[in-house]
């Protein structure tokens, strides 16, 4: 079947289905001549069974024909209009009106269609859950041979723990393999709020960022680590979130946007904390040996750190280099391996030194505080640190006229300034 017919009829009486078709084959008998008669076009499967539809009510009959055509356009058009010449049915006058002709390879082809795209988005979606899923487990594979068991605690961290300068402190498992999906390997959980020795220990020798859940949760955790641990970044969840929940997106903006301590606890209002903290680095910063009275003196400034209200005293600890001359300690900036020994002394003390050009001691920091506080110091233009020398460091560096940085670890550097020399004892650039 190419085509169907479509037509209704209507008879001033009562009339049956047989009365319909009879009078259809009837009327319709030499009407076309040979080659379009209806009974032999039918015997020969051009014309399909004719459908007839009607319904009698109060004396008058109306219904539908339906006659399937396997002519061509022009033939189905002569037959449908032939069908308009039939005015009676049985002993009723009656009429017959062609609505349409409507072409089924139309309509097929617009199911074909439509079918074709429902199939096709169900295979897309099938393939890609399939590839996704298949993509994620093999993911989560790689994270999870990439967890380590750190320290005496058998603590869930990542494989970067063991050599990084600066380390992120979470709360569990889940936390650090969200972070190694990330790329961040250089994670340890505390797996609770008690927190363990191995943190506590690594906490003296690195620098720490802990990286807090948005709720009540992460502040404990928080208060625990203050008691015991040595904390120098606070970074939080969004409120509400865990770490473990955060997209790339949320945990890049978090880490960011980390605050050193004693700026968090100020901004939190934790003023009992606040003091704790301030009088451990009071304490953490008396000379163990005092230099002479004159030395101290001119080795001592102040340089105040927003936005705590006290001022912190910068002074050089008790193992400065042994070339002191006229009360002021002295490093010999020619000499490349007094730089690399005093170098190593600072990075046991996890600390940094702005030297003059001629080698004279300026300033003495935290490594922890010394990008933030680059800008406040006085000029100078060397810096020995005990730490790594980070992007961060140089770009601070080289605002301030810094023109030779020398480091224990060279950090991942994108840019620097031609005019900037920077030496480690991994690397050299």
């Amino acid at each position: 079947m190419k085509y169907l017919i479509k037509a209704r009829i209507s008879a001033d009486g009562v009339i049956e289905k047989p009365d319909v078709v009879g009078a259809i084959f009837g009327q319709s008998e030499g009407l076309l001549g040979e080659e379009l008669d209806l009974r032999d076009l039918q015997k020969g499967g051009k014309i399909g069974r004719i459908e007839v539809e009607i319904d009698s009510k109060k004396g008058r009959t109306e219904g539908t024909l339906l006659i399937p055509s396997g002519l061509d356009q022009v033939e189905s058009s002569i037959l449908a209009a032939a069908l308009e010449t039939i005015d009676r049915v049985g002993p009723c006058k009656a009429r017959i009106e062609v609505e349409s002709i409507e072409d089924v390879r139309v309509q097929k082809r617009h199911k074909v269609v439509e079918r074709a795209e429902e199939l096709y988005k169900r295979m897309m979606q099938d393939g890609k859950g399939v590839s996704e899923s298949i993509i994620q487990s093999v993911r989560e594979e790689v994270e999870r041979g990439e967890i380590i068991s750190y320290g005496e605690d058998k603590l869930p961290a990542g494989p970067a723990i063991k050599d990084s300068e600066s380390i992120i402190v979470v709360e569990g498992r889940s936390d650090v393999l969200n972070l190694l999906k990330f790329g961040i390997k250089n994670t340890i959980a505390v797996q609770g709020t008690s927190i363990p020795k191995t943190v506590q220990d690594l906490s003296k020798e690195r620098t720490v960022t802990v990286f807090l859940d948005g709720d009540r949760g992460g502040d404990l955790i928080l208060k625990e680590m203050l008691q015991v641990a040595e904390i120098d970044f606070v970074a939080r969840a969004p409120p509400g979130t865990e770490v473990e929940e955060l997209t790339y997106k949320q945990v890049v903006k978090a880490l960011r946007y980390k605050t050193p301590l004693s700026q968090y606890l100020s901004m939190r209002g934790m003023s009992e904390e606040l003091k704790e903290l301030n009088e451990k680095n009071t304490s953490a910063r008396i000379v163990s040996q005092p230099l002479p009275q004159k030395a101290v003196e001119k080795q001592t400034i102040s340089a105040e750190i927003a936005p705590e209200p006290v001022k912190h005293e910068v002074q050089v600890t008790s193992d400065i280099p042994e070339n002191v001359t006229s009360g002021s300690p002295k490093l010999d900036l020619s000499d490349s391996k007094s730089i690399e020994k005093r170098a190593s002394e600072l990075f046991k003390g996890k600390s940094t030194e702005i030297y003059s050009e001629d080698g004279v001691l300026i300033a003495s920091f935290p490594n922890a505080e010394l990008v933030d506080r680059i800008p406040t110091a006085p000029q100078g233009s060397v810096i020995v640190s005990g730490g790594v020398v980070s992007q961060r460091l140089i770009d601070s560096a080289y605002e301030v006229g810094i023109k030779s940085i020398y480091g224990m670890r060279l950090g991942h550097i994108t840019k620097k300034p031609t005019n900037l020399r920077v030496i480690t004892w991994e690397k050299h650039s």
